[in-house]
């Protein structure tokens, strides 16, 4: 160990021991020990280092290489002394003198004195000629050592040579040892001259048959001693502890026993040296090798032959050697073991001993001794720290109390010996008892020895972790400094500030200052502990400069409170995010203008976090800070706030009491204000719970649903936004309580919406980390965890709302309690409406809940793509097409739309063309029951709204080509049956009635699966396009269509009145009679399955007649409008039928029309001449009775016409026109988005029923509208779609997108197109292209959403007039925005670890409070520093107006000195940094590129003769 890690060699090593390769290599003459094993020797060295580094331990060599680091660069800590004796130089290691030395002032005052020949330390290599070598070196080669121009000497080595102690004879014989080793290991000590004795002596005796315990005891004591003990200047040396034992067995407790180790630096009279080569480990064999020292012993073995055999006999020897020296007098050796023999026959061949038998004379070693020779020798073994060999001679001395003070040393060095190997605990013992005995001896003492015996207990105290008890016998010691920081150290503040405050005067300043500073810390970081004396001088500036430099903010808020500074003290707060106790503090400021602002504002940014989207208020008011909250809202005072302000507070208010009709009036306000959080907040807990609006009447579902589609569509906005956690943005934070972190992270804080929804669902783990305080999420994570939430809220809050719809009553209407009055079904699933309050009020509110619901369920599917929407678009078209055209006029028709009766008409008519083009697109007929009408329904919206656009993806659609379904091809040219039906509705083509009519025949002569409602439409529709055709024949009528009176829903499609149908009067009577045989059906009841009306599983009689007069009254307009017999024939055939089938006793709905046609036609013989207008008569007769009409006469302009009761007079002076003067919604809704639609007019209003229309009062005013009115119209159907569509300015096109997106939603159309053209084709690159750019723009790969928020800010500051083009606009706009990002990130990080550190001071012990002091004094500094920088640097500094380049370069320089002090730097950071560096301060190299010159060309020239 000595060579290894003790030697001069070893400094030169980084872990303080030689590697392998350098010990192997070491001169064998400087350290023959082990010279030829070294190598094993290593192995060893590297298995104790091991077993030692897991125990943790230290050895010597450890404990001098860490006091030389510490020591290396850094004056010496303390007091340097003059001169230094240093004794028994040799049981140092060589690199303890370089730690002596540091201790001395001058190089030549320091002293070494030893032995050589006692270097009997485990590891030691000690000479005196390697330390005068290293003392020498050490002075030349230290200037830290030896001061500058001070001359170096070799240290001069001189030799004791007269022993003083021994007498000649002890000396001679311990020399003859010095000489063995000499003679066999010259290099292992010194070679010194022979030591001389002062006087003569008797030799030592070598007793040799001693092997009887009686003998032994005897030889000790003697036979008769009445006393048998040693005196007390005799020992009995031993080799180890387990010899001392043995000896003690033999004779018991006869006198001081010791090991040879412990008697090292001791010196007795008598010395008895007990079988010393018989405990020896070494055998007998190589024992023999002292032999070669005896003249003429052949048979002494070869010691050169096999020197490291015999290398331990070396270390044995100056065992030996310490032994006989430790005599004054008397030397016995006792040893009976045949290991001694050599060591005997080589000193009695010098005759240096003197040997003894078992047979000899021998006198009694044992020598009596006084109390003071025992006194004397306690006192020894005392300072020599012998404890228990003081103890024993102590107890014959009779001296109690110097006995008690050996216990309690010999106490301490066994805890001291328990360190490193028994647990902790059992050390703290050890300790705790060591101190308990010095305080008992300090209690007998006096003066000094009585404050060292304190003093030490204390000690022992701090090691035994009973830190007060320490404090106080510090106190007792009178080391007032050691009393102050063990009190400090046990946590006890109060007793510490009062040794402060009395014992001042004699403590350091320093530890004086520092220990008020921790007292300080600790009673300004915990309210509720009282200073038992004042920690301030009277300065109040003192006192608040130390709190704000440790940042105490509660500390300072009560100080500033003491002195009524609330505004300051909300400040504090605010900064601690203590938001109730702030809002209190700007309720007390009465100084303040805007302190009832900022409490209002504060209130409800608490109010926001702890009542944000999702929290029941049941959840939020357990919390008695929410309490607290509610009641400081009725302190507030009003009249200073804002209104949006007060209606915030009414809203939380509102919430937590939960009054939902005031949450629903302020979402309006709100939604009117643009204040889309706060409305999506009203209404999400309007909604919490839905209604039952199954009951609800046609009012109360459209206010619903109108609301709820507010709702849906704010949360279709929140779920769509692109990035809803940016700056413009950060009212979704709010909303949803979302905190920014640094890093461009965001913690959701648990208990919120966001985090119980990670919670509950395991796929959205994988968005998020934990965090202390929630979950913690980048902000491309939280943006898709804030759509997927906000999804799946619409999802459940839409199909609610679409399961309590479908069975909602008021989207139906019961057509038998509409004609009755009556009901017969028990609870009757369909709305119950007074034929009375049958108006177009009726039927447009009607329709606009269909559209309000559609547009609803379209939210939900464009924010769930993969949502099952064939089945409910199709049920809801449905419904649509039934509200839209009814099976009774009295219901209305689409000549009654009217879109400015309907919210978002415009929008909702959008949706329901997709859902149409949709539909064809998924309508199979082979797995659909209803296909046929299906498809009858939406080929009518198709053309009735999106007549341009239908054939083109009605071509498209699977349906369309010819198909394998038997009964859609007609025979027996196997036509496919929907070809014809789209012709018909279509209405484009001359052959559009022939197909319909070729349609409805096949339909009816095959018992097709229909809709009758439906299948009426269609007759209906063909039957109309027939009149209409056949009037507009120039050869019939020279005015077309003047005086024809037809409904108005039939007058309404432009198609109808452009192009001329060819159609023959056999296929109408074919299809009359088809009619004919249909009703026949119908009155009969019979063949009916084919036949079914929705939502009604039994067509009753009473519906049947309701149809068959629908029927009959078509009839009859056809029959007064057309003028081929043939088809007045056919009609009366069928009322002549049905007026014999009547049933007087049970009278059909139909009968009084078929009564009044036969009356009016004179159908039966001797009623007299039938009336041109019969049938005309007979329906308004039924009109008349049923209160209402649908009938137009339409008039030419250039004609005169009488007027019809109940019939309205449409003037017009192109059949053309038509559509336009009934009808603008409908035209609207069929020309809407395209650019290339024909102008319209406003429709004709309808008058109310009973009200006659007189020509010369309304020709004028109906036919031709003024420019303002149709300026009017213009701007009022402009105002419906801004109304709808609303949005923020958009800055750029993702936002634009999004914006477009969220508010007309639209499903994916170009999915099933069969043989798109080329300009699809393209158009669908076009738009996937602007897809992909869309998705990498939110990626986040582009730009960083907070360096791009910065750089907008910069960007509107240099669009002032103040900015101008130059060289420092270039540097705001381009490396500025990094550097403020960067300082941004880095005070974020400064904050974080501000807040970190003082949660520590809550939760860490007292024992950290210096390092949390000094850590927060930094942090708070460094954030100042970081502030200073932000509004120094910020785009509205005013630092900037000056355009200092210089001024920025080194506000750069500023920000990365102030970045590398910032705890957890990141390397985003530090990217951001370098940017802005390189940008502004690094110097820019120019590189010039010098264009050659082109080479002459002189290939023309004449070449020199």
């Amino acid at each position: 160990m000595g060579i290894i890690k003790g030697s001069e060699q070893a400094l030169s090593f980084p872990d303080g021991f030689l590697d392998r390769p350098s010990y192997i290599c070491l001169p064998c003459r400087s350290n023959p020990v082990f010279a030829n094993q070294r190598h094993t020797l290593y192995d060893i060295f590297e298995i104790y280092m091991k077993f030692k580094k897991q125990k943790r331990h230290f050895d010597v060599a450890d404990r001098t290489h860490a006091i030389l680091k510490a020591l290396r660069n850094q004056k010496f800590p303390g007091q340097q002394v003059d001169h230094m004796y240093v004794d028994e130089a040799q049981d140092n290691l060589l690199i303890d003198a370089l730690v002596l030395r540091r201790l001395c002032r001058h190089s030549n005052s320091l002293f070494w004195a030893g032995d050589t020949a006692q270097t009997i330390s485990a590891g030691s290599s000690f000479r005196f000629n390697d330390l005068k070598a290293f003392v020498y070196r050490m002075e030349r080669n230290s200037s830290s050592v030896t001061p500058t121009g001070v001359p170096v000497h070799q240290p001069t080595m001189f030799q004791l040579g007269i022993n003083y102690r021994s007498h000649d004879g002890i000396v001679k014989c311990a020399h003859s040892i010095i000489e063995l080793i000499t003679k066999f290991w010259p290099n292992a000590i010194d070679h010194l001259q022979p030591e001389k004795g002062v006087v003569d002596g008797v030799k030592p005796v070598f007793f040799t048959h001693l092997d009887n315990d009686a003998h032994f005891k005897r030889f000790l004591v003697g036979e008769s001693a009445s006393n048998p003990k040693l005196g007390a200047r005799q020992c009995i040396l031993v080799r180890n502890e387990a010899a001392v034992k043995t000896v003690q067995d033999k004779v018991g407790d006869i006198g001081m026993i010791m090991t040879l180790y412990d008697s090292k630096g001791l010196e007795f009279d008598d010395v008895l040296l007990y079988n010393f080569f018989g405990d020896s480990a070494v055998d007998a064999s190589r024992w023999r090798v002292v032999l070669n020292g005896v003249q003429g012993q052949g048979y002494a073995p070869d010691f050169y032959r096999d020197e490291t055999r015999y290398a331990a006999i070396c270390s044995e020897l100056k065992l030996l050697y310490v032994g006989i020296t430790r005599a004054r007098k008397n030397v016995w050796i006792l040893d009976t073991s045949d290991k001694s023999d050599a060591m005997r026959i080589f000193w009695e061949s010098q005759n240096l001993i003197r040997t003894c038998a078992r047979s000899t004379d021998i006198s009694p070693l044992a020598a009596s001794s006084t109390p003071d020779e025992w006194a004397f020798s306690g006192r020894s073994l005392f300072f020599h720290k012998r404890y228990s060999q003081a103890i024993h001679c102590f107890e014959r001395a009779d001296m109690h109390r110097e006995v008690k003070v050996c216990k309690a040393y010999l106490l301490r060095e066994a805890a001291r010996s328990s360190v490193g190997v028994a647990l902790l605990n059992v050390q703290q013992r050890a300790f705790t008892a060591a101190a308990d005995a010095f305080v008992e001896c300090a209690a007998a003492a006096t003066g000094n020895e009585k404050r060292q015996y304190y003093r030490t207990s204390a000690y022992c105290y701090i090691r035994g972790g009973q830190d007060l008890k320490a404090a106080d016998n510090y106190l007792k010691a009178e080391e007032f400094e050691l009393a102050a920081k063990s009190y400090r150290k046990g946590g006890s503040f109060d007793r510490t500030l009062h040794v402060l405050t009395d014992h001042r005067a004699v403590i350091p300043e320093k530890t004086a200052t520092e220990l008020w500073m921790v007292c300080r810390l600790h009673y300004c970081s915990r309210s509720n502990d009282q200073a038992p004396v004042p920690l301030f001088s009277s300065s109040f500036d003192e006192e608040l400069e130390f709190l704000e430099e440790y940042d105490l903010d509660c500390a300072r808020a009560s100080l500033l409170e003491s002195h009524s500074m609330y505004y300051e003290v909300a400040e504090i707060h605010l900064s601690e995010n203590r938001l109730i106790e702030a809002v209190q503090a700007f309720l007390k400021d009465n100084i303040h203008i805007d302190s009832a602002a900022r409490a209002a504002d504060t209130l409800l940014e608490f109010m926001w976090r702890k009542c944000s989207f999702g929290i029941t208020p049941k959840s939020a008011i357990v919390d008695d800070s929410v309490q607290q909250a509610m009641a400081l809202t009725d302190q507030l005072q009003t009249k200073k706030l804002e209104p949006m302000t007060c209606r915030l507070i009414l809203m939380f208010q509102g919430i937590l009491r939960e009054d939902h009709e005031s949450l629903k009036k302020l979402a309006l306000t709100f939604q009117e204000h643009d204040h889309h959080t706060a409305a999506l907040l009203c209404l999400d807990h309007f909604f919490t719970r839905l209604a039952d609006i199954r009951p609800f009447q046609l009012h109360e579902m459209a206010s619903f649903l109108e609301t709820f589609h507010t709702y849906a569509r704010l949360l279709y906005q929140t779920s769509t936004m692109r990035d809803p956690l940016g700056r413009r943005e950060c009212d979704v934070q709010r909303l949803l309580s979302i905190v920014p972190l640094s890093g461009d992270e965001f913690l959701i804080p648990s208990g919120t919406f966001l985090y119980d929804n990670v919670t509950k669902n395991p796929r959205n783990h994988r968005l998020v980390s934990v965090h202390q305080s929630g979950y913690k999420a980048s902000r491309r994570n939280a943006t898709e965890l804030i759509h997927l939430s906000i999804r799946t809220v619409l999802k459940d809050k839409v199909l609610e709302l679409d399961k309590m719809c479908c069975d909602a009553p008021v989207f139906l209407q019961c057509l038998p309690f509409i004609v009755s009055g009556t009901c017969q079904r028990q609870q009757c699933p369909q709305n119950h409406i007074a034929i009375s309050n049958m108006d177009r009020v009726q039927y447009n509110a009607h329709v606009a809940i269909h559209i309000q619901l559609i547009l609803i369920l379209q939210l939900l599917y464009s924010a769930h793509p993969s949502t099952k929407q064939w089945e409910s678009m199709r049920d809801w078209l449905e419904h649509l097409y039934e509200a839209l055209a009814p099976p009774l006029f009295i219901q209305g028709s689409f000549a009654d739309l009217d879109l400015t009766l309907i919210p978002h008409g415009l929008v909702g008519l959008r949706v329901v063309k997709n859902w149409i083009r949709e539909s064809f697109y998924r309508l199979n007929p082979s797995k659909s029951p209803q296909f046929l009408t299906t498809l009858m329904r939406i080929t009518s919206l198709s053309f009735a709204f999106d007549r341009n656009d239908a054939p083109t993806y009605i071509a498209q659609a699977k349906l369309v080509p010819k198909n394998t379904f038997t009964e859609l091809l007609r025979q027996p040219d196997n036509r496919y049956l929907v070809v014809d039906m789209f012709n018909s509705y279509q209405g484009a083509s001359p052959s559009s009635i022939s197909s319909g009519i070729l349609f409805l025949l096949h339909v009816l002569d095959n018992g097709l699966r229909i809709n009758l409602s439906v299948l009426c439409d269609c007759i209906e529709d063909i039957l109309s396009s027939f009149v209409i055709n056949h009037r507009m024949d120039p050869i019939l009528d020279e005015l077309p269509l003047h005086g024809a009176v037809l409904p108005s829903h039939w007058l309404i499609f432009p198609h109808k009145f452009s192009v001329k149908k060819d159609v023959e009067p056999e296929s109408i009577s074919s299809l009359l009679g088809a009619i004919g045989n249909l009703i026949q059906r119908l009155r009969v009841g019979s063949a009916m399955g084919s036949l079914w009306l929705a939502h009604i599983t039994n067509i009753t009689p009473l519906l049947r007649n309701i149809f068959i007069f629908r029927l009959c009254r078509t009839l009859c307009l056809v029959a007064h409008n057309t003028r081929y017999p043939m088809v007045k024939r056919k009609v009366n055939a069928i009322v002549l039928h049905l007026h014999a089938s009547n049933e007087p006793q049970r009278p059909a709905y139909y009968q009084k029309l078929v009564n009044d046609v036969v009356e009016h036609m004179a159908l039966l013989p001797g009623r007299g001449m039938p009336r041109l207008d019969g049938y005309l008569r007979a329906v308004l007769d039924f009109d008349t009775n049923k209160g209402s009409s649908d009938l137009v006469k339409l008039v030419h302009k250039t004609s005169k016409s009488t007027q019809t009761s109940l019939v309205r007079q449409l003037f017009y002076e192109k059949s053309s026109d038509i559509p336009y003067l009934l009808s603008s919604h409908m035209v609207a809704a069929q020309s809407m988005l395209r650019a290339e639609a024909a102008a319209f007019v406003p429709r004709i209003q309808r008058p109310k029923d009973g009200v006659e229309i007189l020509p010369a009062e309304k020709e004028n005013s109906n036919l031709v509208p003024q420019e303002a009115d149709r300026e009017e119209v213009k701007e009022k159907e402009v105002s419906v779609i801004v109304d709808s569509e609303a949005t923020d300015d958009m800055e750029d096109m993702d936002e634009a997108v999004t914006s477009l997106t969220s508010l007309d939603p639209v499903p994916d159309e170009s999915l099933r197109s069969n043989g798109p053209s080329e300009e699809q084709v393209f158009a669908a690159r076009t738009i996937q292209y602007a897809y992909r750019y869309h998705v990498w723009r939110r990626s986040g790969s582009a730009v960083d959403a907070e360096l791009r928020a910065i750089f907008t800010t910069c960007l509107k500051e240099t669009r002032t007039s103040k900015w101008r083009p130059s060289y420092y606009r270039l540097l705001f706009l381009g490396p500025l925005p990094h550097l403020l990002a960067c300082l941004e990130q880095g005070i974020a990080l400064t904050h974080a670890a501000k807040i970190k550190t003082k949660d520590l001071f809550k939760t860490e012990s007292h024992e950290k409070l210096e390092e949390l002091g000094r850590q927060r004094s930094e942090i708070t500094l460094l954030l100042k520093k970081g502030m200073q920088l932000r509004g120094k640097l910020e785009p509205s500094s005013p630092d900037h107006r000056t355009r200092d380049i210089d001024a920025l370069k080194r506000a750069v320089l500023e920000v990365g000195e102030f970045i590398q002090k910032v705890p957890g730097s990141t390397t985003d950071m530090q990217a951001k940094f370098q940017m802005a560096y390189k940008g502004i301060v690094a110097e820019k190299k120019l590189f010039y590129v010098r264009n050659e010159r082109p080479a002459l060309n002189i290939e023309d020239l004449d070449p020199i003769v």
